[in-house]
């Protein structure tokens, strides 16, 4: 009962999490129209100069400062790391460009758009093979790209730049071992030194937004930081208690609402962008019915007894995780003894203390003593 009541919590904070990230990310547009009046690039410097107080803080908090210094340590982590701070950057001045230049629609469009791309990398390099229901989702999305190409006579780059930025974000992110919030805090610590170098150049000229007497002004720019860190944190936390599945259809929240900021702010809506949104739309929503269909068919993973080949009728385990019965294998010795040791660790909750390891440890080299002697009766008699 307890158990299950953990297991509720866990997910009602999963889920919580998850809302609060999404819903930041999705009404994120808001807080940059109320900073129109600054220029975008410095927008962006002050998101990344206060980005690293706040992390250092919740770093501190959640104690992963090791994290932070083994990927310090390691090169090809480092390297990888520089190219992430590079497309994110990319990323957040292209979506603060968009919402200032009234392009919301096209923002939303672009984190629609990103989950689709990430088939299309691993068809491109991973050799993955679709399903049906993910051809005709791509095939979908394209001919929205391609009504909104033709009706503009331009591509909508500001989409499709977002879309593939944050892609490649994320499939380099996949790949380096380092957690969330320690990967965003050295990401921004990387960029620190042009961002405070552009603010500094503002600040000396006289040019910049901060710093001059606007309290509310500079109250808002501060804001950047937060607004970067703590969603991501809540990210953090959802990805940890939640499913793939549900993390995967909660981030179209995020888009979702983006779009109703759109529509808030009298943004023009013209009928070859609604078309495109009719069109991706439904792509959504046959690659979530897709998703969510090949997680039910996905067969239970068997426990490790039995997919070592190990049964409690066979095979029988001790406490001590040796391996006993009337039928033996020795094809299979390893693997069944390997079961069995995590069986007697973790299903019969009863491992050895360390006493008894020693006295088993023991009784194992005397044994082996004996074994290598004669006795002395034997050695008596052919003396």
């Amino acid at each position: 009962m307890n158990g299950r009541a953990a297991d509720g919590d866990s997910r009602y904070e999963g889920v919580l999490s998850g809302l609060t990230a999404y819903v930041i990310w999705g009404f994120l547009p808001v807080y940059f129209k109320l900073s129109q009046h600054v220029e975008a690039f410095e927008v962006l410097a002050h998101r990344i100069v206060w980005a690293v107080p706040v992390g250092a803080v919740i770093l501190a908090w959640r104690g992963q400062w090791h994290e932070v210094r083994r990927a310090f340590k390691n090169p090809r982590v480092f390297f990888w790391l520089f190219l992430a701070a590079i497309l994110i950057a990319v990323n957040w001045y292209i979506y603060i460009v968009a919402v200032q230049s009234e392009q919301v629609y096209q923002a939303s469009l672009g984190y629609y758009i990103n989950p689709l791309m990430y088939v299309l990398i691993g068809v491109a390099f991973l050799g993955e093979r679709l399903r049906r229901l993910q051809v005709v989702s791509l095939v979908l999305a394209a001919l929205g790209v391609a009504i909104l190409t033709v009706s503009y006579a331009e591509l909508p780059w500001i989409a499709l730049a977002l879309g593939a930025s944050f892609t490649a974000y994320g499939v380099i992110r996949k790949k380096v071992p380092v957690g969330a919030m320690p990967g965003l805090f050295i990401e921004t610590l990387l960029l620190l030194p042009l961002a405070a170098f552009w603010l500094a150049v503002l600040l000396t000229s006289g040019t910049s937004s901060f710093w001059y007497g606007n309290a509310a002004n500079d109250a808002l720019l501060l804001l950047a930081g937060p607004l970067t860190v703590v969603p991501l944190l809540c990210f953090a936390v959802a990805a940890r208690k939640l499913t793939l599945t549900a993390v995967g259809f909660l981030q179209f929240l995020a888009p979702t609402l983006q779009f109703a900021v759109g529509v808030a702010y009298g943004e023009p809506l013209p009928p070859a962008s609604l078309v495109c949104f009719v069109l991706i739309w439904t792509a959504v929503v046959l690659f979530s019915w897709d998703v969510l269909r090949a997680n039910r068919r996905r067969p239970v993973p068997p426990r490790p007894m039995e997919a070592a080949g190990c049964d409690r009728q066979n095979v029988h385990c001790t406490d001590d995780g040796r391996q006993s019965g009337r039928r033996r294998e020795p094809g299979r010795d390893v693997a069944r003894a390997a079961a069995c040791g995590l069986h007697a660790a973790v299903r019969c909750r009863q491992p050895l203390s360390l006493e008894r390891r020693r006295a088993n440890g023991k009784r194992g080299a005397r044994a082996g003593e004996n074994r290598g002697r004669p006795s002395e009766r034997g050695h008596s008699r052919h003396s």
